[in-house]
């Protein structure tokens, strides 16, 4: 029997794969550090002006850097993406933070998967993927199983924000994916358009609501800097352009990657304790979950 060749372009194609994977996963694992930049370094009960923080500046930064505006639909619709990725999604992001212990907001967010997978049937009527469900479904258990402790405190405000901001979040990106990319735009000028968009819907609400916080000091800004231009401007770029070329579903998956660091970062400013038999046992599970990120061999990405 004749060994099945492997040509030069399918070994290529499947570099860029990867390639694209590792750049898109950096995005949520950025995302996971918010966590412990909030709770360390921003000031208390300022979750909106945090939220604004993040979006407004970087968004007219993206938009001085890439001098494109949106044409035509595309300034309603990155209103609606903006404010579903960003302009409802951070401040509930930033709520579930303050209220709630790191594993139980990360626990929430990782419900996200399974939004994506939901409405990728409803909207982009694609075909249920047992595979990437059952993937889904073992995330938030072991994110669960990795970050929740026996004494958990669980505030109802912070379980709203959280389940609100991973319906939000899990919106957004099946919307972006419906939508595309206007030909000529680039990434850049894409995660402006949708940071400033989430911006402007967060300017009056946090002056009416939250203000600016009072003693704003060197650690807070640093704290600002890092969420705007890194955790929102670079990782929105990345995350946009690895929505455009991955599927859907897999690229959703990744972002269970934010609560598994969001639990790093937890436990490191906790002074990290020994890991449980438990712990073990989960993390087990997400080595072989991970891979779904990649489609099953001999099945063809889309």
């Amino acid at each position: 029997m004749r060994a099945k060749s492997v040509t030069p372009r399918a070994t290529h194609a499947s570099s860029g794969r990867v390639r694209r994977t590792a750049l898109t996963a950096m995005a949520p694992m950025v995302w996971g550090t918010t966590y412990v930049v909030t709770t360390h370094l921003l000031p208390e009960g300022h979750p909106m002006f945090a939220a604004l923080m993040r979006t407004l500046p970087a968004g007219l930064l993206a938009l001085l850097i890439s001098r494109q505006l949106p044409r035509g639909s595309w300034w309603w619709k990155s209103l609606v993406l903006g404010t579903l990725n960003m302009g409802a999604f951070f401040p509930l992001l930033f709520i579930a933070a303050q209220r709630l212990p790191g594993g139980v907001a990360a626990t929430l967010g990782a419900a996200q998967p399974l939004v994506v997978v939901a409405l990728t049937v409803a909207l982009l009527h694609e075909r249920l993927s047992l595979w990437r469900l059952g993937c889904a479904v073992v995330g938030v258990f072991g994110v669960a199983l990795v970050v929740l402790g026996p004494d958990t405190h669980l505030d109802p405000v912070g379980i709203a924000a959280g389940v609100a901001g991973a319906v939000s979040m899990g919106a957004g990106v099946v919307l972006t994916k419906k939508w595309g990319t206007p030909a000529g735009v680039t990434p850049i000028a894409r995660a402006g358009w949708q940071l400033t968009g989430g911006g402007l819907v967060l300017l009056v609400p946090t002056l009416l609501i939250d203000g600016v916080p009072p003693g704003i000091d060197g650690p807070a800004i640093a704290g600002y800097v890092w969420l705007g231009l890194v955790g929102g401007l670079l990782t929105y770029t990345l995350w946009f352009t690895g929505i455009a070329r991955l599927p859907v579903t897999a690229t959703a998956l990744l972002a269970l990657l934010s609560p598994l660091v969001a639990a790093v970062w937890g436990s490191w400013s906790r002074a990290s304790r020994s890991p449980s038999r438990k712990g073990q046992a989960s993390r087990s599970r997400w080595r072989r979950c991970s891979r779904a990120s990649w489609p099953p061999r001999g099945s063809v990405a889309g």
